[in-house]
């Protein structure tokens, strides 16, 4: 039975991929790395909860034996307050999770990014997101899925999290204009991003499987 790891559990897919590892018999162990505590009332056996320092992860021996990793981590530049701070997030942070489970036996990665993603972008946020796949898809993993969803959808609420007006706004025109908006760029729940990244997680072999608009179903 093979064991996961969590990173970026207190956002909207890593919440959600945890929920269904946590439902999933298939898996005999799930191991969180997170800043906080876990929330209260949330209990499993075969649930570790990890609070480390993101800093610091070679130092606080968080390179568990796992099979299969999803890594959730990210922030948006407004909530960092500075593009240093965003690139150590989105890009140092997955990197060192990716390297530490990688030495450590992990056998298979999934990766949250974003669309639009590009290492040659002249945007400073698709460039990141970018710049993290490529570097993440250097180091020899059995299998890396990458997940490139367009707005989320989902109860940030329940997160503690404000809600965001132009997710809303841009939730809205999609409705409205339907089948105009490219399938990449359509809001998607965070669940179905979830699920298809357990899905396919778990199968991956070979070459880099990039999930974006249709290809979530």
């Amino acid at each position: 039975m093979p064991s996961a790891l969590v990173v970026g559990a207190s956002g909207l897919v890593g919440r959600e991929c945890l929920r269904l590892l946590l439902d999933d018999p298939a898996y005999e162990r799930v191991v969180v790395l997170a800043r906080r505590a876990a929330p209260e009332g949330l209990r499993s056996p075969k649930l570790a909860w990890r609070v480390v320092d993101f800093e610091r992860l070679a130092d606080a021996h968080v390179a568990t034996a796992v099979d299969h990793v999803f890594c959730a981590l990210g922030t948006t530049i407004k909530q960092a307050g500075t593009r240093e701070r965003f690139h150590r997030v989105d890009h140092d942070y997955p990197l060192e999770v990716a390297r530490l489970t990688r030495t450590a036996g992990a056998r298979h990665f999934g990766l949250v990014s974003a669309a639009g993603a590009d290492a040659r972008s002249r945007l400073f946020y698709n460039r990141v997101k970018g710049e993290t796949e490529d570097v993440v898809a250097r180091l020899p993993f059995e299998g890396l899925v990458i997940a490139r969803p367009s707005l989320l959808l989902g109860d940030r609420g329940a997160l503690g999290q404000p809600a965001r007006p132009a997710e809303r706004v841009a939730t809205a025109a999609s409705r409205l204009l339907g089948p105009l908006v490219p399938a990449n760029y359509r809001p998607v729940a965070a669940t179905v991003v979830a699920r298809a990244l357990l899905a396919r997680v778990p199968a991956a072999r070979g070459s880099v499987t990039v999930l974006s608009g249709e290809m979530y179903g």
